[in-house]
């Protein structure tokens, strides 16, 4: 009997939860706000646990500076975030039928979904973050093009969120954070005195593959799905327009300049190798 009681007290306080997420923290006018601020935490949850992690189970982090740490920490948030919304644009864009052109009953410039909007808004959330360490830190986890790409992402993402327009091209470009994971994981193998090791080659040739295909490719892509669905992106608010335009621009741009230090690096590496 005492057994079944707390059974129905537990069931009673997981449907009061249940409710209270649905109705409240995920109600439809609520979830831009309250994803940002899951974002922000999800962040400095990452961080905290990154530097106790660390501490324990890696001898490479007690003997690191002060701002080595840090970026050290740093680069786990940025991992964590790249890999959650990478799997969300690539499920969006590629797998769902939100955006899907079969769907004609709305503009595919102005589809949006409760999930869509949740995941822009923890993505905005770690904008925030990371760029309030870039600035705390300038220019030690970041010099002006970090500030300048994170905050045309910021703007345009955040956009996005709140308006419910162009949001399949903001996942698209949001795709490209494929390529994080591979360069925090060359910083790690740098940082860790592993940069003569195997893993290190084959990471930069990961590296190369990943850049090319998700951050220049996929640009290309982007552009040419907007030239086929420009009647529609006319049809957005003004600023909206110019975000489509201006922002996969600059940021094309600044992924051609890295992509030329990519191969370089990688023909030193090879160079070496030889």
């Amino acid at each position: 009997m005492l057994a079944s009681k707390e059974i129905m007290k537990f069931k009673s306080y997981q449907n009061q939860a249940n409710l209270f997420v649905k109705e409240y923290l995920l109600a439809d006018p609520l979830i831009p706000y309250t994803s940002i601020i899951g974002g922000i935490f999800a962040c400095k949850m990452v961080y905290d646990l990154t530097q106790l992690f660390s501490t324990v189970y890696f001898k490479t982090y007690s003997s690191l500076t002060k701002i080595q740490r840090i970026e050290w920490n740093n680069r786990a948030i940025s991992t964590v975030h790249a890999i959650f919304i990478t799997a969300m644009s690539l499920y969006l864009v590629f797998c769902s039928d939100l955006y899907s052109d079969n769907q004609v009953a709305e503009l595919i410039t102005h589809r949006s979904s409760s999930m869509s909007t949740f995941a822009l808004g923890v993505s905005v959330g770690y904008f925030i973050a990371d760029l309030g360490m870039i600035f705390w830190f300038f220019p030690s986890l970041g010099g002006y093009e970090y500030v300048i790409h994170h905050l045309f992402s910021l703007v345009a993402v955040a956009y996005s969120m709140l308006s419910g327009e162009g949001q399949l091209y903001t996942y698209m470009i949001l795709v490209s954070e494929t390529t994080t994971p591979g360069i925090n994981l060359r910083w790690y193998l740098d940082i860790g005195g592993m940069k003569r090791s195997k893993a290190y080659l084959i990471n930069g040739v990961v590296i190369f593959i990943a850049w090319l295909v998700a951050r220049i490719l996929l640009f290309v892509f982007m552009s040419y799905h907007v030239y086929l669905h420009f009647d529609q992106v006319q049809q957005m608010h003004t600023f909206g327009k110019i975000l489509v335009i201006v922002v996969p621009l600059v940021l094309s741009i600044m992924n051609l300049v890295w992509f030329s230090k990519i191969i370089k690096g990688l023909r030193k590496t090879l160079a070496k190798r030889q």
